[in-house]
């Protein structure tokens, strides 16, 4: 019989060798602190160990053990227990573990590339099914709390609704009024160039009155309050979720809904007529003073004419699309922050999807406006 005996730090390996064969004594502590410093080397051993014909493992004397030495032990073993070893009950409930975790069946991957299409339709209409459930809630509860109001009209919150009818509104004058003027003045040039192709000058005011009266000002309008106005309200509800503020409104006693989301919708249903008339005008001024550079055209014809060829009906009909988009604006951006997780990539995504999203309502009502009203307001 021939012994020798190696330790390594707390861990203990020891090697006898015996009736021909070898008889492998681990012993000390086999966790993560231990086991890192010396990994190479007991790893170098153990493997140097098993390649051996007949190993009995010995495993009675480990103090303790944990899941890096386990792991170490099962990958030199070959992910799976040695029929020879002598192991403590405690410890072989970790081998278990490991044993059980790799006997897990895994999805091949053809199944997998095959069937994942129905998985991710599957997802996707899961998830605007909550989209579309949470919103009719959020629509419900606001109309709940305007009934409310209306019983109770010392509870309506005024200054919150002032606050946003100034930030969404008075604020949003410049930009738009800004894009409404060069928006004006771009599309009178380039219809010009049409028309005096066939001697039409004159119908450019036909052209610059239908077009942005009744859907260029609103739809411009729109667009730039749900990239402005609506991801502001998304991020801010977006961030009071964050910090926890809304739970602690719930806590006290306050509605969300009628301090967070009721103002909004009412600055947005009010404001929005005024600014789609604020850059209408805006617009009209630039394509004026572009016909009359491009097509001379007098500033007094055009205001003379632009009564005749635009009914008066086109107005109330941008006047009805302004305060629709501006509550759709109001409601999805709403939606989408009180949607939001308590980590900021949840805040930066809903913020992104509240802008995609209330442009894409946006347009879809539009639509909805041009089929309904198709024969409303045409000379």
């Amino acid at each position: 019989m021939k012994l020798s005996r190696r330790f390594v730090r707390c861990a203990g390996i020891a090697r006898t060798e015996q009736n021909g064969g070898v008889v492998a004594t681990l012993g000390g502590t086999w966790t993560l602190a231990v086991v890192g410093r010396e990994f190479e080397t007991l790893s170098a051993e153990l493997t140097e160990l098993a390649s051996q014909p007949h190993v009995h493992w010995d495993c009675s004397g480990v103090e303790a053990i944990d899941s890096a030495g386990a792991l170490l032990l099962w990958r030199t073993w070959g992910r799976r227990l040695p029929a020879d070893i002598s192991l403590q009950p405690e410890h072989k409930a970790i081998f278990d573990r490991l044993a059980a975790a790799d006997q897990c069946p895994a999805s091949p991957v053809e199944e997998q590339q095959t069937y994942a299409w129905i998985r991710t339709l599957g997802d996707g209409v899961l998830l605007l099914k909550g989209h579309l459930t949470d919103f009719v809630a959020l629509m419900g509860q606001v109309v709940l709390n305007l009934l409310y109001l209306c019983r109770y009209p010392a509870e309506m919150p005024r200054r919150e609704i002032s606050a946003n009818l100034f930030k969404a509104g008075v604020r949003a004058m410049p930009v738009t009024a800004l894009v409404g003027w060069l928006i004006g003045i771009v599309l009178s040039y380039l219809s010009s160039l049409q028309l005096k192709q066939f001697g039409a000058d004159v119908f450019i005011i036909n052209i610059l009155g239908l077009g942005v009266i009744r859907e260029l000002g609103p739809l411009l309008v729109a667009i730039l309050i749900a990239g402005r106005t609506g991801s502001a309200m998304t991020a801010q509800l977006g961030v009071m979720r964050v910090t926890e503020e809304i739970d602690a409104l719930n806590v006290m006693g306050v509605q969300r809904s009628l301090r967070l989301v009721l103002p909004k919708v009412v600055a947005l249903a009010l404001a929005m007529p005024l600014l789609v008339l604020w850059t209408t005008a805006a617009a009209l001024i630039g394509g004026m003073l572009a016909a009359q550079f491009q097509l001379d055209i007098s500033p007094a014809f055009f205001l003379q004419t632009l009564p005749k060829v635009v009914p008066i009906g086109n107005v109330w009909i941008a006047l009805a699309k302004g305060v629709v988009f501006g509550i759709a604006v109001a409601l999805v951006a709403c939606h989408f922050g009180l949607r939001v997780q308590p980590n900021t990539e949840s805040l930066s995504a809903n913020t992104t999807s509240s802008v995609v999203t209330a442009i894409t309502v946006v347009i879809l009502l539009d639509a909805v406006f041009a089929i309904t009203t198709r024969n409303v307001g045409l000379a």
